[in-house]
């Protein structure tokens, strides 16, 4: 008997109704939820805690205030200059901090290489420009005319702030043009300050006295004289000096964010990262003022990348996925499989007019299956490298050499060389050895046995269980068989397989990418210890 319960006309169930009316309101509930994961609350964590720049607090503030609203997450900012924040860093002022935005990567990279921060994201990059009061009846068009002794100058501390120090190092590089000394131009810059003007310790400051007018002319940020406080009030020039600052990446004046290694809650400080980041959230602010902003990504509450990995890869990557996704909050949705299998989905996937699940990165088996798809990625980096070896049972003595693959009797394992890389890359050495045509006719031949694997990690267990007397694999899947195996050298220049990754160019999350790049960079131990040798320097940063 069906479990239906008939309503009489006319009148409603009062327990389906309260039914219905509880399932409506979680409906609600999720259609409310942000996309790409949950709504964090405003009391779940402590409030995050940002150290600033002086020169960029109107983008903060406006940024801030947007993620506020749309989050309801207080986020506490004490301001102050680039150097002076991260001096102030290196002898603890600040309690458990958990951001540090720099108006310079310097800063922010040497806060990484003196273990006080351990990601970067790049933000936007801007420029030092002359500021003067609009009611002034000046006009400055060449330096001699800013160095007369009558100019009175406000210049920010090259060791305090990020664009006195961009200055400087600028200003350093330009002949001074003067006949009697042989100074840069910054010398002479310093010396007419110090006559004239004063040095402060924020941009923000030296827009404040340009704006009172106790000075004439100052040295400021693009976005500084572009901001809410000061647009109405100042204008500015482009020296040439400064503006090629722009190209100049070896000057740093990009503004980036760090995230603290002494932060508490290190996946809320980078899902606010995130924000400052993203195309659609904070980068918009940053153009507004007139900044110029970096590659971004698309901005999701909790991210998914898709990661393509060759089965090779597995055992040593595995662990540092786990551990980058819980420390950054976001999915990776790996596949891994031979890497024929993958390049083939990866066309398939190229060819439909959404390209739903295209992998944001791969890491392959070898390049042979990378260079098979490069038009679809970039920024490739070799990450490792194994040796393709033979494999026989523990004490066997009937396989020694490759030519012992076609011995009567012998039973063979290989990968499938349209499925896998260790089956290309097998095909190849064989084929240079003249030998690749005799193993097809012996795999035809009755009573013989030549298998072929779709993946590397199929071909290792055929000998343990004794299905076959041989197996061509990578040295490093042989590592956990070592009581029962015998590996043999192959004496070929065609036995290396190189493990490269590489982000996709269609991906809408690089810079999430590149921080799980940075993640690999020092995973050395986790690779050598499943058997590869790993490529990469020991990094000194992660950017």
């Amino acid at each position: 008997m069906n479990a239906v319960h008939t309503l009489r006309s006319g009148r409603i169930n009062p327990l389906l109704l309260s039914l219905l009316g509880g399932f409506a309101v979680v409906i609600l509930l999720v259609a409310l939820l942000p996309k790409g994961g949950k709504k964090p609350q405003p009391n779940e964590h402590p409030p995050l805690v940002m150290l600033v720049a002086a020169g960029l607090r109107t983008p903060v503030e406006q940024i801030l205030s947007l993620y506020r609203q749309e989050y309801g997450i207080e986020v506490q900012v004490q301001y102050g200059g680039s150097n002076m924040l991260l001096n102030q860093l290196k002898v603890n002022k600040f309690d458990q901090p958990d951001l540090y935005l720099a108006a310079d990567a310097f800063y922010t990279t040497q806060a990484v290489r003196e273990g006080l921060a351990a990601e970067i994201i790049p933000l936007a990059r801007q420029v030092p420009v002359i500021a003067f009061r609009r009611d002034s009846n000046r006009s400055f068009i060449s330096w001699e005319e800013l160095l007369t002794s009558e100019i009175r100058w406000s210049l920010a501390d090259p060791e305090q702030a990020a664009v006195g120090k961009t200055t400087r190092d600028v200003l350093r590089k330009v002949p001074s043009n003067d006949a009697v000394t042989e100074t840069s131009l910054w010398d002479r810059l310093e010396a007419q300050t110090v006559r004239t003007g004063v040095f402060k310790p924020t941009v923000n400051e030296v827009a404040n006295d340009i704006k009172i007018g106790a000075v004439d002319v100052g040295i400021v940020w693009s976005s500084t004289v572009a901001s809410p406080e000061y647009k109405d009030e100042l204008q500015s020039v482009s020296i040439q000096e400064l503006r090629e600052t722009a190209t100049l990446k070896e000057i740093g004046d990009e503004v980036s964010v760090a995230v603290l290694t002494s932060s508490t809650q290190p996946t809320e400080a980078l899902r606010l990262a995130r924000y400052l980041g993203a195309t659609d959230r904070g980068l918009r602010v940053f153009e507004s003022l007139g900044m110029t902003v970096a590659e971004g990504d698309v901005w999701q509450l909790s991210p998914e990348i898709t990661f393509f990995c060759g089965a090779v890869n597995r055992k040593a990557i595995e662990p540092v996925l786990e551990e980058f996704q819980k420390r950054e909050g976001v999915v990776i949705n790996t596949v891994f499989d031979g890497c024929g299998i993958l390049t083939s989905r990866m066309g398939t996937i190229a060819g439909q007019q959404q390209k739903a699940g295209f992998p944001d990165v791969y890491m392959a088996c070898d390049r042979y299956y990378l260079d098979n798809v490069q038009d679809w990625f970039q920024e490739d980096v070799n990450v490792s490298q194994t040796e393709i070896v033979l494999v026989v049972p523990k004490g066997s003595q009937n396989v020694r050499a490759l030519e012992d693959l076609l011995k009567p009797g012998v039973r063979v394992s290989i990968g499938e060389p349209d499925q896998c890389t260790i089956g290309a890359l097998t095909q190849r050495l064989l084929q240079q050895a003249g030998l690749y045509e005799k193993l097809k006719e012996k795999q035809g031949t009755a009573g013989e046995v030549v298998v072929e694997k779709s993946s590397s990690a199929l071909i290792v267990p055929d000998v343990v269980t004794g299905h076959v007397d041989v197996a061509v694999a990578y040295r490093n899947d042989v590592l956990t068989h070592g009581d029962t195996v015998d590996v043999i050298a192959i004496d070929s220049p065609l036995t290396r397989a190189i493990q490269p990754l590489s982000i996709a160019r269609n991906s809408e999350h690089k810079q999430l990418v590149r921080r799980l790049y940075r993640r690999v960079e020092q995973a050395r131990q986790r690779f050598e210890a499943v058997g590869f040798d790993f490529l990469l320097p020991d990094p000194a940063s992660p950017f």
